[in-house]
């Protein structure tokens, strides 16, 4: 893909850039990402990976915009309240770029078999889910169909940042955070409340992540849980490692069934 007169002078930040320059912008261009959840964290992931020129961006989300939501999810609007969130979203990155082409999921993924398909054609999967059960089921269909998976995660004034990369031997998201029985203890921005902030932050470290990963630049945070307190404005890295019991990654790559 060569770039035309408009998209250098669009992106031209980025071509200034060594690491990025035209070739990389080009390669931008040619990449997809799918983003599972439009709201406090998926706003910012979608909105700087649609400035940033990645050419083909999913959205999955069920859900519609509530009054409620405008406190931190600022892909959203109060004129477009009562829409779904991926239409309204639609009209906020097309404002933006028109150089990026939109798949809209306007459906919770539920099936593991769909989503296995769905994340198929795309480069990178971003989970912006805000349950456990989603978070399993989109790390497992990663692991299983080989694609890096940027995962980000809100509570209050605290957030979590992590991924998951084939090839590397790191943990996957069931093995830093075993799944338990219910869901006890597991509460919504609506039950125990949010610092909007914290998903412009979090949701802005997962479009960093993304986009070093389509670039192959920097550091991966592979094998890595970034942790972020607000109030205390402390940031704190631990290292993760793979269980070899886990049941999605435990065996190894040439273990695993095509």
């Amino acid at each position: 893909m060569q770039l035309n007169e408009d998209q250098i002078t669009r992106y031209s930040r980025h071509i200034l850039l060594p690491e990025v320059g035209g070739t990389g912008q080009e390669k931008l261009l040619s990449s997809s990402v799918l983003i599972i959840g439009a709201g406090g964290l998926g706003s910012p992931v979608a909105l700087y990976l649609a400035a940033a020129g990645v050419g083909r961006l999913g959205l999955a989300d069920d859900d519609h915009v509530d009054l409620s939501n405008l406190q931190r999810q600022i892909l959203h609007t109060t004129a477009r309240v009562g829409d779904k969130k991926t239409d309204s979203a639609r009209d906020a990155i097309t404002a933006l770029n028109s150089d990026v082409r939109l798949d809209l999921i306007p459906h919770r993924l539920t099936d593991p078999a769909e989503l296995r398909r769905l994340i198929r054609s795309y480069d990178i999967v971003c989970d912006g889910s805000d349950n456990f059960t989603t978070r399993y089921l989109v790390s497992d269909a990663c692991v299983a169909e080989g694609k890096s998976l940027i995962s980000a995660a809100v509570r209050r004034f605290e957030g979590q940042l992590m991924a998951w990369k084939p090839g590397t031997g790191c943990g996957c998201y069931r093995c830093i955070f075993p799944e338990r029985d219910g869901t006890e203890g597991e509460l919504t921005c609506s039950e125990a409340g949010v610092f909007g902030a914290v998903t412009g932050v979090m949701g802005t470290l997962q479009a960093s992540e993304t986009l070093k990963e389509l670039l192959g630049i920097g550091e991966t945070m592979a094998g890595h849980l970034l942790m972020w307190d607000a109030l205390d404005m402390r940031f704190t890295t631990l290292q993760t490692r793979r269980d070899p019991d886990c049941p999605a990654c435990g065996k190894t790559e040439e273990q695993k069934q095509p």
